[in-house]
């Protein structure tokens, strides 16, 4: 059976659930729990022979030949078991419950899981297959709106070309998706230096760590991550249950990839003032540079935190990080003072499942402080205005920003077919000097040189259901940001 088959084979079964108040994430979740006990009981047989500890009546032969009667009760017995049971199975079943009370249903799932031997497929075939159920439940959820785009991800990790060795983070890692877009990178590039053992221990069980607030999204992580290689039955990569911005950094890092949660203020305020940190809903971070309860601006100072010398981070960010005043501007300051900030890709809207997303990618090295601002110059990379994307008719794809990869990988940007100059006033790639930048109201980086066409030409009009989805887009886009300056205003007083 092919990858798409047995997707919608297993997702269509979620609508026969969704009667019975199942969400798309409950059922993902179902999924995994009956997914990884299958995998187990398939590692258990020989070959392979391996021994999983997993507890008596909790195994999928248990339920397999389980009959109706009792079948839910039995399945709860089982989940509250292996919550308890340590090591990789606590941190897989840890606040397990069953959304699936009806015994026929549970047990026409199992079935359904029962008829592929996932043991036998490759990890590419596993992986797949598990990432477009993640991708399904993303689309058809409230969730999606932080689901990224595997193409940005994509293009993004081409960009960042991580090497075998080097230690890969992400503060909120969702369900893994950067962590996914490195794994491929590394096996399409280095697949000879992986056979040796040093480097694919590594790779398993080292190279990868993650956060995130939500139990059952970091679940989703870990399986996603083992269905991918990563980790065994026995041992995982650190994916830790916890809001990543009230830890100080336990160790620094080559790489951070991260897309933090957009729209969302936090119920505390970060602060490096040790006297604002005595009263309540503030917290000290004596490495942070200014005090903030905006998430994105906070991750912004915890990524580079977390970052060695020489580190470097690839940084999804709405719009209002660009040009937001008072800790927006000390940031954007610092950023330029103490890394590299050499890269900034501007997204158009359309491509987030959330209507009205407008996001930056940010690319930085951190450096040593010096008398001298790290950052020379930023180049910016437009791939926003005069383009139109939807998630169903035109989404975007790995292709349509390969140009943009061409630009940041080329030796000599200067000579870039796609940089603009007077010659080339259609040239989506252009500099700014540290002078310029510094010199721009509030050190503003939200900025654009291109002339949209659509407003001048009628006859380049995009087509109605394009012009209607931007228009949706731009209304709650507007609408966000005032809910931003709303919650400030109301926090002030």
């Amino acid at each position: 059976m092919t990858t798409n088959n047995l997707v919608a084979k297993i997702w269509s079964f979620c609508d026969t659930l969704r009667d019975d108040g199942v969400s798309y994430g409950d059922y993902l979740e179902q999924i995994t729990y009956l997914l990884f006990l299958k995998m187990a009981d398939e590692y258990s047989k020989p070959p392979y022979n391996r021994n999983f500890n997993i507890p008596k009546n909790c195994d999928w032969s248990f339920f397999l030949n389980h009959s109706l009667e009792g079948l839910t009760l039995d399945y709860i017995n089982a989940l509250n078991s292996l919550s308890t049971s340590g090591r990789m199975l606590s941190k897989i079943f840890n606040g397990a419950q069953n959304k699936i009370h009806d015994p026929y249903k549970l047990k026409k799932l199992i079935e359904l899981l029962n008829e592929d031997n996932w043991v036998s497929e490759s990890v590419d075939i596993k992986g797949d297959i598990y990432e477009n159920l993640l991708q399904k439940s993303a689309e058809s959820s409230g969730a999606g709106q932080y689901f990224t785009p595997r193409s940005i991800i994509k293009a993004i990790v081409e960009c960042v070309e991580p090497k075998p060795l080097e230690t890969i983070s992400d503060p909120t890692c969702g369900t893994g998706g950067f962590f996914l877009g490195a794994i491929e990178y590394l096996n399409t590039n280095f697949q000879k230096e992986l056979l040796l053992k040093n480097k694919k221990e590594f790779l398993q069980f080292k190279t990868f760590n993650g956060w995130d607030i939500v139990p059952s999204t970091a679940r989703l992580c870990l399986m996603n991550l083992f269905l991918h290689g990563i980790g065994d039955l026995k041992e995982t990569p650190e994916i830790e249950v916890v809001d990543s911005l009230l830890e100080y950094p336990k160790q620094k890092v080559k790489i951070v990839l991260a897309n933090p949660p957009f729209g969302k203020s936090s119920t505390y305020t970060i602060t490096n003032d040790e006297k604002l940190a005595k009263q309540e809903a503030f917290i000290l971070r004596s490495d942070f540079w200014a005090t903030t309860s905006n998430k994105q601006l906070c991750f912004v100072q915890h990524i580079i935190s977390m970052l060695d010398v020489d580190g470097r981070a690839a940084i999804v960010l709405p719009d209002n990080v660009l040009f937001e005043g008072g800790a927006g501007e000390i940031i954007r300051k610092k950023i330029l003072e103490e890394t590299n900030l050499h890269t900034i890709l501007r997204l158009p809207t359309g491509i987030f499942y959330a209507n009205g997303v407008k996001v930056n990618v940010l690319f930085l090295e951190k450096k040593k402080i010096t008398s001298m601002p790290s950052t020379k110059e930023v180049w910016f990379y437009d791939y926003r205005t005069n383009v139109h994307h939807t998630l169903k008719k035109h989404p975007l794809q790995f292709e349509h920003l390969s140009s943009f990869i061409g630009c940041y990988k080329a030796k000599d940007r200067n000579s870039s077919n796609d940089t603009w100059s007077l010659k080339n006033l259609t040239g989506r790639f252009k500099k700014y000097t540290y002078d310029e930048l510094i010199a721009r109201d509030k050190v503003n980086f939200d900025i654009t040189w291109l002339k949209d066409d659509s407003y001048i030409d009628l006859e380049s009009l995009p087509e109605p259901e394009v012009i209607a989805q931007e228009i949706i887009d731009s209304l709650e886009s507007a609408l966000n940001s005032f809910r931003e300056v709303v919650k400030s205003l109301s926090k002030a007083n």
